[in-house]
């Protein structure tokens, strides 16, 4: 039996807040590396390669996202959804707190971008294990013809921690002096953080949890090791679902994080400006997830994935052309047809990826799919990006490295099956169209 419509809202909404926060630690990161972690942490390097070594940091967190899905994931599926959730939180608001405290080099030498480094580890491990419980705990308490709008909703928390982490770094920008941002605005957001992190763990300790999930522990039809039998029985699938994400992860923190410090350091962009405009289209992806999850429960995940990689692919090089005019007008233009392009791909997302999987290593499966596009694609891009500017001097070189994972995507979406059809019980993964 379906779990009533009132069920399947708390519990979205519930995903929705914990990802929220979740993500708000993970991307104020990204957002400080590309502003002040340079100068704070990496004082000693000239700013280009300072910029590099804080950008290394960011993708520690990636490297460290696979580990943490694998952990979380072989709890989740052995243990349930919902205390996996919890674990994830806590670890991650910790590690985001103590980053909020942390000396600088100034003050400790080498010592601070180590310990940087070993806290936004911790970040990853706890992010790693996010995405698939809040994704999985929607989709199976979802109505059959609902997985991808309900599915939706824990995608929402990706725009809106980055709206979140935007809007509080833009009012720290706009209303300290420079002088005053380095000394110490850049650690409110990190620190602020412990008042949400309490607010999620409260409302995660309410929902209940996945019925897909209990109905398997009562015919026990768990495996010991999930994720070693995902990876034996669905190798192909797993390779393909992370391909399939891998140009839609990358292009996000593209515009996310490189963007920042490439048209404020580059093009002349006011700081405040960037970030309004970035916050901006996080709002815009709002709806867009909501309507393409929506969308998907009609028409289907696949060939939605690929019109959003080629649509992504044909607008690289229009894109940067737009970001380079100078023009903020034009770059939000940009951003809005990027934004339609990839959340085509990552709205109906957890639906996708959770049908893909049966129920015995389901979270296994899609949190390995997603944190290797993650760490491939998200991870490395923002350095990449930026030896790739430092070696050409022209953002055609980074349109180019767009189109190429764009062009892995669509071949990856192509390859797999369609899935909105498909049942959320034990039915094998289909391993290709």
């Amino acid at each position: 039996m379906a779990p009533p419509p009132s069920s399947a809202r708390r519990v979205a909404a519930a995903g929705l807040i914990g990802t929220t926060i979740e993500w708000f630690d993970f991307f104020i990161y990204g957002t400080a590396a590309a502003l002040v972690f340079n100068r704070l942490f990496f004082p000693e390097f000239e700013p280009v390669a300072g910029t590099v070594a804080a950008f290394a940091t960011f993708a520690v967190g990636f490297i460290a996202r696979p580990l943490g899905g694998v952990l979380f994931a072989h709890l989740g599926d052995r243990h349930g959804r919902k205390p996996v959730l919890v674990a994830s939180l806590l670890l991650m608001g910790l590690a985001t707190v103590l980053m909020g405290v942390l000396p600088t080099y100034g003050t400790i030498g080498v010592a601070a971008p180590l310990l940087l480094t070993v806290l936004r580890f911790a970040q990853g491990i706890g992010v790693g294990g996010e995405w698939g419980g809040a994704a999985l705990m929607a989709v199976e308490h979802a109505p059959a013809h609902r997985r991808g709008f309900y599915g939706s909703w824990p995608q929402i928390g990706v725009p809106a921690g980055l709206l979140l982490g935007n809007l509080t770094f833009s009012a720290l920008s706009a209303g300290l002096t420079e002088a005053e941002f380095l000394a110490w605005g850049w650690r409110v957001p990190f620190l602020c953080s412990a008042l949400l992190i309490v607010v999620g763990f409260v409302i995660r300790l309410r929902i209940s949890e996945s019925p897909v999930f209990e109905r398997a522990a009562r015919q026990q039809r768990h495996t010991r090791t999930p994720v070693l039998d995902v990876l034996r029985e669905h190798p192909r699938v797993v390779a393909l679902a992370a391909g399939s994400f891998l140009a839609t992860n990358a292009t996000f923190y593209v515009g996310t994080t490189w963007i920042v410090a490439y048209t404020t350091n580059s093009l002349g962009y006011e700081r405040t400006s960037i970030l309004n405009a970035n916050a901006l289209l996080s709002f815009v992806d709002i709806p867009l997830m909501l309507a393409f999850g929506l969308l998907s429960d009609r028409i289907g995940r696949r060939g939605m994935s690929m019109a959003g990689m080629a649509g992504l692919a044909v607008f690289a090089v229009p894109y940067f052309l737009l970001v380079d005019s100078g023009s903020i007008m034009l770059f939000l233009l940009g951003g809005i047809v990027v934004q339609v392009c990839r959340t085509a791909v990552y709205g109906p997302q957890s639906a996708y990826f959770s049908e893909l999987f049966s129920t015995r290593f389901r979270y296994s499966g899609a949190s390995l799919a997603y944190q290797l596009a993650a760490i491939l694609g998200g991870g490395l891009a923002p350095m990449i990006c930026t030896a790739l500017y430092g070696w050409t001097g022209s953002s055609m070189a980074i349109a180019g490295y767009v189109v190429v994972l764009c062009l892995i995507s669509f071949g990856s979406s192509y390859l797999l099956a369609e899935t909105f059809r498909k049942g959320l019980t034990d039915d094998p993964a289909p391993a290709s169209a």
